[in-house]
């Protein structure tokens, strides 16, 4: 077990590279002087900004440096372990598994994100999760304007050798949701994991659309959907805040997951959203393996960000 933990904080830091790559050459850039002047204290505040993690974080993250060790002589390794456990301050509140919640039989999740963001192929991966947890898991195909999506999520399906309600290429979507959750219900099954479109060309139509469906489960079920996903795609950066805000108009977001760190120097954004939106983030991905989206654990994300070993 312990070692499944090993190679997945490896992953972990080997996924955060490029962020904390081009964070740690920002850090080192701003700290010539040794000595924690102002100058250098707003050259750092500009690094943590170029580094995606928002303005009021790096604010606040100068600002309890210069309170703690204002005018002292400072190491490049040491203000970066000073962030690392500021950061991990800020993330583990925050850090919370998708809930499991027995009372529901189904338990309904609804998974939102724009096209793109690996909202499929996540819940692909969650329903393996779920599977191998003892769950039974129904997946609801509602991404019905895209063939690729339909299909996508039926390779999941039955790779996991989990069922998937699926409709004609355009069928209603809601109608589709409420089919799903139906069958999963007849089946006694313990999850139904539900994919939903995210074509925001046209917001009004698509927030119509997720209207509906939550309007149609309940019907069958009140308190339906019980979670509510948004899957985030990191290479986006700054535009993920922009995502959280007009799905929060939508549906009520209930966590985030946050997917292809690997492939970005824009991990600091997972920070600048957990204090800007406090919604819990459930998971973070860090490649295309069935095993690298895995629960968001705070510290060894902030440490891996920093380029620290996990020092645990």
């Amino acid at each position: 077990m312990n070692g499944g933990r090993t190679g997945w904080l490896g992953r972990l830091r080997a996924g955060l590279q490029r962020s904390s790559t081009a964070l740690k050459e920002r850090v080192l850039g701003a700290l010539r002087r040794k000595k924690l002047d102002q100058e250098t204290l707003d050259e750092l505040e500009e690094a943590l900004i170029l580094a995606d993690l928002g303005v009021e974080t790096a604010h606040s993250l100068v600002a309890s440096l210069k309170k703690e060790q204002f005018g002292k002589e400072v190491s490049e390794e040491g203000v970066r372990e000073f962030l690392a456990e500021r950061i991990a301050a800020i993330l583990e509140p925050l850090a919370e598994p998708i809930p499991h919640r027995e009372r529901y039989r189904p338990q309904v999740v609804l998974v939102c994100g724009v096209n793109g963001t690996g909202k499929t192929t996540t819940i692909g991966k969650l329903a393996k999760q779920a599977k191998d947890a003892g769950l039974s898991v129904v997946l609801a195909a509602c991404d019905t304007f895209r063939a690729a999506a339909v299909e996508q999520l039926a390779i999941w399906g039955e790779r996991n050798g989990v069922p998937v309600i699926r409709g004609k290429e355009g069928a209603d979507p809601a109608g589709l949701a409420f089919t799903a959750l139906e069958r999963a219900r007849a089946e006694g099954a313990d999850l139904l994991l539900i994919d939903t479109a995210g074509r925001l060309h046209n917001k009004q139509a698509l927030m119509d659309e997720l209207k509906k469906i939550v309007r149609v489960l309940k019907k069958l079920d009140p308190d339906a959907p019980h979670d509510t996903i948004l899957v985030l795609d990191a290479t986006t950066g700054q535009n993920a805040h922009a995502q959280v805000e007009i799905f929060k108009s939508m549906v009520d977001v209930s966590g985030l997951i946050v997917t292809k760190l690997d492939g970005t120097a824009k991990g600091g954004v997972v920070v600048a959203l957990a204090r800007r939106f406090a919604l819990p983030i459930h998971a973070v991905g860090v490649g295309e393996g069935i095993d690298d989206l895995r629960p968001f654990e705070a510290r060894a994300f902030a440490r891996a960000l920093l380029g620290l070993d996990n020092g645990s």
